[in-house]
């Protein structure tokens, strides 16, 4: 499996991805811009037009068009948005690639975006809101990025407020696809069962014909942090959902993977540090994460669990613990090593079906525009060390880096900042 990145004459990029032995194949469509690429008036706006593009198009007139002809061939698809990008994808019987590449690529450039249907699709959003906010364990992850960059595109919520929802008229998306749906802002990606030869053609016949176009940008993220801070949502719940989160490394910085490596010490696997510690130990909680999730210009390193409403301090106190051990004490090399397997193998068995492989490459160029295989990473990620480790825990788990969000029976945030110290 390698993969190959084509530019063509007007700036699209498209990542080939052929595996001869796949009985699949995905189309996937990545284009730069998301939230982040939004004003405050129109936040939400990247979201709502990704439900819209699948509402009909020239040639499709309506939704069930669209989704008739792909649940005919058994195809998977769907959409998705996020801050600073959107895609759109099928996947299906590599014998069905030309059907489902013609349906994605007419989705993606020949929306109609009909009134009648906006005005349904805001129902809908509308109810998406809605469920989310219902979620704690999911509401809470908006609420994070609220308290880590506040009113600027970074700490808005993906979807929108509902009073943007309703206010949005077709013009908006019209004008919005026209500035970032662009040829230089789009990556292109075909993973499968399909001949190299046979992926360029339907690309080239579905995009080679468009004009290169100046896109709309995103405005710098700005962070500003002296001591720890906290946002607090009362809720009558049987349990509290919090997020301990941490300021810290882009997408571009060359120390990405001792980020994550750390970060699976803490929560990679059932031995990890803090499922053994929450869940083995003191038996508080059902799950508990580690993760870093880096931008183009900023990057978080968090920690999300819920628990025993009884016990939500104790176990804050206990994961900023793990947290400066870290800083104090290295990491032995068996669990290092560890750790580092349960990384690239994950990695490598989360590469075996083809929609997969197009996300690995395709997120890798939409946001870095630059490309490594499994292999690559994998040697970044067994090359980390102990004190690199050490070294990383120095730089992240700091007090001036350190924020939480929490959803549960709690009123004020003066009950938790004291505790916020690592």
């Amino acid at each position: 499996m390698k993969a190959k990145k084509t530019i063509l004459k007007n700036g699209l990029r498209v990542i080939t991805i052929p595996m001869k032995e796949s009985p699949t194949v995905t189309a996937l469509v990545l284009v730069e811009t998301g939230s982040k690429y939004e004003t405050k008036e129109i936040n939400g706006l990247s979201h709502f037009l990704e439900h819209m593009c699948f509402k009909g198009t020239v040639k499709r007139p309506t939704s069930r068009d669209i989704t008739t002809e792909l649940d005919t061939m058994g195809a998977q698809y769907n959409a998705f948005t996020g801050q600073e990008y959107t895609g759109y994808y099928a996947k299906s019987d590599a014998k069905h690639f030309k059907k489902i590449f013609d349906v994605v690529s007419d989705v993606y450039l020949n929306s109609t975006f009909p009134e009648a249907e906006m005005q349904k699709e805001k129902g809908v959003i509308i109810e998406e809101i809605n469920m989310y906010e219902d979620l704690p364990m999911r509401h809470v992850q908006d609420m994070i990025m609220d308290v880590l960059y506040g009113d600027q595109p970074a700490g808005w919520n993906i979807a929108g407020p509902i009073e943007n929802i309703k206010k949005m008229k077709r013009d908006d998306f019209v004008k919005y696809k026209k500035e970032q749906y662009v040829p230089k802002a789009t990556t292109v990606v075909v993973a499968g069962g399909v001949s190299e030869k046979d992926m360029m053609i339907e690309v080239k016949k579905a995009f080679a014909h468009l004009k290169s176009e100046k896109k709309s940008g995103k405005l710098k993220t700005t962070e500003k942090q002296s001591v720890p801070q906290a946002k607090i949502k009362h809720k009558a719940t049987d349990q509290t959902h919090f997020v301990l989160a941490f300021r810290a490394l882009n997408a571009f910085d060359k120390k990405n993977a001792i980020n994550s490596v750390m970060a699976g010490v803490l929560g990679a696997g059932m031995s990890s540090r803090l499922f053994h510690k929450l869940r083995e130990e003191m038996g508080v909680c059902y799950y508990v994460r580690a993760n870093t999730d880096p931008y183009t210009d900023h990057g978080v390193f968090q920690i999300s669990s819920g628990v025993d409403n009884k016990r939500v301090k104790e176990v804050i106190t206990a994961i900023l613990e793990e947290c400066k051990k870290l800083k104090d004490e290295l990491v032995s090399e068996k669990e290092l090593n560890k750790v580092k397997e349960i990384f690239t193998a994950g990695m490598k068995m989360g590469l075996e079906s083809t929609d997969d492989v197009a996300n690995f490459y395709g997120g890798q160029e939409i946001m870095v525009k630059k490309i490594e295989n499994a292999e690559d990473k994998a040697k970044k990620i067994r090359a980390v060390t102990p004190k690199q480790v050490r070294d990383m825990a120095r730089k992240i788990f700091q007090d001036k880096n350190l924020n939480l969000a929490l959803i549960g029976p709690f009123k004020e945030t003066s009950e938790f900042l004291p505790i916020l110290k690592v």
